[in-house]
């Protein structure tokens, strides 16, 4: 089967596409033909072993893991004799723990993070949903963003911060987005209630004060916001890279100044793939796909992402 690799940490360059063994499920797994995948900054940040610390996961001299990706739609191909979930022919969509959905064929066992892709979703849409918003569900749970809280989401226009807007909004809280001009009509689209165009003005300066504030991107920092946080009201750091943000973790769950810092890294299940997939049926939820590649174009796609001015998410397509 065709598949991504790399086998040294550098640039987008060091990946090519070629031939690798298709793998065959146990019996307590599924084996998916992949239609679409995601390129994520995780992907980047894995790849470029940037920062080095990711090396103490990935390997420290040359990458243990060579085909990334996590994010995955397509179509089930056999199942193990223990699986009774899933059948030959499903379209399914979700995420793998252990990367490897930038192949034909992946296998996943049958208690991963997947489901059934809901009526009328495309591959490249299904490829694009879970991992924006297994994050931003991840982030909005562990500080429990309720009904009529005002919240920041900053990066709005990201593949987390698309679904932390839309998922906020879900929770029924007031939500203000913070992205560039260009995103301004597609973040207001997704449900946000004020969108704050970051180039004319600064939502720090503008004397309104939240109950959180969602840093998606990681670009923003708690120094900077505290003061746009109402007492007890909790800086929401990002995990993209989040290796960078460890010094945060020192912070996590410790008031400062009656503020909190968080950095999330929770555990997420099959049960929200479900949930998500209930959100998207219900018309509550839709993935932002910005721009879509064939695998072939793979060094292209990731160069793109890794200009960080991607909207909602990069696909790759598989035939």
């Amino acid at each position: 089967m065709r598949a991504v690799v790399h086998d040294r940490y550098g640039p987008p360059d060091v990946q090519r596409v070629e031939q690798v063994e298709r793998p065959v499920p146990n019996d307590d797994e599924v084996l998916i033909r992949v239609r679409a995948t995601a390129v994520s900054r995780t992907d980047c940040h894995l790849r470029r072993a940037d920062p080095f610390l990711w090396r103490l996961f990935a390997g420290l001299r040359r990458p243990r893991i060579r085909v990334l990706g996590s994010e995955f739609a397509g179509d089930v191909e056999a199942v193990g004799a223990g699986v009774n979930r899933f059948k030959a022919g499903d379209r399914v969509f979700g995420t793998s723990a252990r990367f490897g959905t930038h192949a034909e064929f992946i296998c996943l066992r049958k208690s991963a993070r997947l489901a059934r892709m809901p009526n009328g979703m495309s591959y490249e849409e299904g490829a694009a949903t879970c991992d924006g918003v297994l994050k931003a569900l991840a982030s909005l749970q562990a500080v429990g963003v309720q009904k009529g809280q005002r919240i920041v989401v900053y990066g709005a226009s990201g593949a987390i911060g698309t679904a932390s807007v839309q998922l906020a909004k879900h929770l029924g809280a007031h939500v203000t987005a913070v992205c560039n001009t260009k995103n301004v009509a597609l973040v207001r689209s997704l449900g946000a209630d004020e969108v704050v165009d970051y180039t004319r003005e600064d939502f720090t300066r503008s004397g309104e004060t939240y109950e959180v504030i969602h840093d998606a991107v990681g670009k923003h920092s708690f120094r900077r916001c505290r003061r746009s946080l109402k007492p007890g009201g909790v800086y929401l750091a990002s995990d993209v890279g989040f290796l960078w943000h460890v010094p945060l973790l020192i912070l996590a769950t410790r008031y400062v100044g009656k503020r909190r810092v968080r950095m999330p890294l929770g555990r997420t299940t099959q049960a929200d793939v479900d949930f998500i997939k209930e959100l998207i049926e219900s018309g509550e939820y839709r993935a932002v796909v910005d721009r879509s590649y064939p695998l072939e174009d793979v060094i292209e796609a990731t160069r793109y992402v890794e200009t960080e001015q991607k909207v909602g998410n990069v696909v790759l397509t598989l035939g």
